[in-house]
């Protein structure tokens, strides 16, 4: 007996731009918070960078030059004018594409400058927070961050916000720091127990160190002078809020980090002054502050920084903590997924913070090296096959895995575009859009919660990574930004560039709308079907989770066509094809032929089986 399966009504929405356009229906506004993280497509994009719907705010309500407002527009390090009143108006024009969640950087209050004389820049990427409790005054207000979640939520997008527990701004300093260029000072060479060495005076008698976090032992911490002699310049000693974060006894205060051994978490990141995140005060008043934005806003989420550089005993308090308060607010899929940095496509080291810290998700830093591999490198399809497997490695296994939010660049390691061109300088601009396309439609078919780069969509490519990678959507004044040679179109950054006929825009805006009209695509058990020991094809099957309904995509990774027989379930019979071209039947049970064209797709379900 042959068994059909109905067509899904929801695959016409797929091209209809109208269709995209229209607001979410009241039933999807009421039960947005029910979906899963593996159900969202994530928008990452830095509110500096994105729209300017407020010039008044581009000072940030500074007055004087650019190293006191922070405002430069010209200058790549500095503030542009974007805000969350531009994040706001652009909200229809995100949900065109497709787009279910927004992740932004940090909006807190920053300090507006800091660096050496004549190397200085500005917190326009929101990571040096001065004030945990506000938004950057160069943003807006509370009130207007306010109306930027209820008008997310009202369109049934949730609002994932960019935190940070590892450091503050650079406000402190060492009074004897420049004799060793601030040289990170290790815990072996400067106890807690003594001053300046093991030969100094005794200090903090009766401290066990770091690794007991009681309130009762913590008591005994007072002098913070065993390693530096920590100063807060008169000018900043009440910066910080809430007001705790002003005493150095809550830093570490030992010197910058080199990112390795022990100063990877007890090292100031850049100079940022890190928080002594053993120390019950900070644990408690971390818990407090990002609690305060669940409670008043409502918030969907936490994008966590630097979340390696952190003691695992702090997440180990803070996660669960987190998720009470989510759930006390009637956020049942509050999501949190830390930024642990690895550019290798194995899931071994990033998977360690779901098990040891006990982290919920990571960033999925693992399978954005593996499509780099794929498609940058020119290396087999076995390597993302074989990150696949590593999906085990995380607590909770594959489900877990189902909802990591991947990637394909970002704004410190660069666009996927601009990794490609530094791994193949001299492709052409078709091949980099293939390319680009290719990745777009692989993120979004495999497993995982699919993030989309802000500007990738309107075929950015940057020179390089950091400030290089976060140009502006609006009309820009950077020049090293102008300059560049964008992919799928004639446009430049100098322009406005909210192009909903780009080919990028269309791709995602496609891919999301299928994505959403089937579970098997964001719930759905993901087994990985064939791969190759060079650059070619690559398939996997998904299932429905309700009806067990078998989906295939298969892609080519290479610059010609290739052909392959593609084993899938033997009750299958014939296709629906849902992007590409797919064959009308199976040419046996267990084996489907696909031919798929160079830098190709095909996105297939199941739609006859057999009894």
């Amino acid at each position: 007996m042959i068994r059909f399966a109905l067509p899904l009504l929801a695959l016409g929405l797929a091209s209809c731009a109208s269709a995209q356009a229209a607001p979410a229906p009241a039933s999807a506004q009421a039960t947005f918070r029910d979906r899963a993280p593996s159900e969202e497509i994530v928008y990452f994009v830095l509110p500096d960078r994105f729209e300017n719907g407020d010039r008044t705010n581009d000072k940030g309500g500074f007055e004087g030059d650019r190293l006191v407002t922070g405002y430069d527009p010209a200058a790549k390090g500095f503030f542009h004018g974007g805000d969350l009143k531009g994040l706001t108006d652009r909200l229809d024009y995100l949900e065109r594409l497709g787009i279910t969640a927004i992740w932004f950087a940090p909006i807190f209050q920053n300090k507006p400058v800091q660096g050496p004389k004549g190397e200085e820049s500005a917190g326009y990427h929101g990571y040096w927070v001065t004030d945990f409790t506000r938004p950057d005054s160069h943003f807006g207000t509370r009130a207007e961050f306010k109306a930027f979640v209820d008008a997310a939520h009202a369109r049934g997008m949730k609002v994932y916000m960019d935190i940070i527990t590892n450091h503050t701004a650079d406000v402190i300093t060492y009074a004897d720091g420049d004799a060793t260029n601030y040289e990170y000072r290790s815990k072996g060479d400067y106890p807690y127990s003594t001053r300046g060495g093991p030969d100094g005076a005794p200090i903090n008698p009766g401290f066990m160190g770091d690794e007991d976090s009681s309130d009762e032992n913590f008591a005994k911490l007072v002098d913070p002078n065993y390693a530096y002699r920590p100063v807060v310049p008169a000018a900043e000693k009440n910066v910080k809020v809430p007001a705790w974060l002003n005493d150095p006894i809550y830093y570490h205060n030992r010197g910058n980090s080199s990112f390795t051994g022990e100063d990877s978490r007890f090292g100031d990141f850049s100079g940022l002054d890190d928080l002594f995140t053993e120390h019950p005060r900070v644990r408690e008043g971390m818990i407090e502050i990002f609690s305060g934005w669940v409670r008043d806003f409502g918030v969907d989420g936490f994008r966590i920084d630097t979340a390696r550089h952190v003691d695992p005993g702090f997440w180990q308090e803070f996660v669960p903590a987190l998720e009470q308060v989510a759930r006390e607010n009637g956020i049942p899929n509050f999501h949190m997924f830390g930024e642990v940095y690895k550019d290798v496509p194995q899931n071994g080291y990033i998977a360690e913070y779901t098990r040891r810290d006990k982290l919920p998700a990571v960033l999925d830093f693992a399978f954005q090296a593996a499509m780099r591999e794929l498609l940058g490198r020119n290396q087999g399809t076995v390597v993302l096959a074989h990150m696949f497997d590593g999906d085990v490695l995380y607590e909770g296994g594959e489900d877990t895995a189902l909802g990591l939010p991947t990637f394909l660049g970002n704004h410190d390691m660069g666009r996927f575009s601009t990794l490609i061109k530094a791994d193949q300088p001299d492709i052409s601009q078709d091949e980099l859009l293939q390319r680009v396309m290719l990745g777009h439609a692989m993120m979004l078919s495999l497993r995982g919660s699919p993030v989309i780069y802000y500007g990738d969509e309107q075929g950015f490519v940057g020179d390089g990574n950091d400030q290089l990678a976060r140009e502006d959507m609006f009309p820009s004044r950077t020049a090293v930004y102008n300059d560049n040679v964008l992919i799928g179109t004639d446009a430049t950054t100098a322009a406005s560039n909210f192009d909903e006929t780009h080919p990028l825009f269309r791709l995602i805006a496609e891919f999301s709308a299928i994505r959403r009209a089937h579970p098997a695509l964001t719930r759905g058990k993901q087994v990985v079907r064939h791969y190759e020991q060079q650059a070619g094809i690559f398939a996997i099957s998904r299932f429905d989770p309700e009806s067990g309904a078998e989906y295939l995509a298969v892609f080519n990774t290479a610059g010609e066509d290739r052909a392959a027989n593609v084993t899938l379930g033997y009750d299958a019979r014939s296709f629906e094809t849902l992007a590409g071209a797919c064959p009308a039947a199976v040419n046996a049970p267990g084996s489907a032929a696909f031919a798929v064209p160079a830098f190709g797709w095909a996105l297939c379900r199941v739609s006859e089986t057999a009894e």
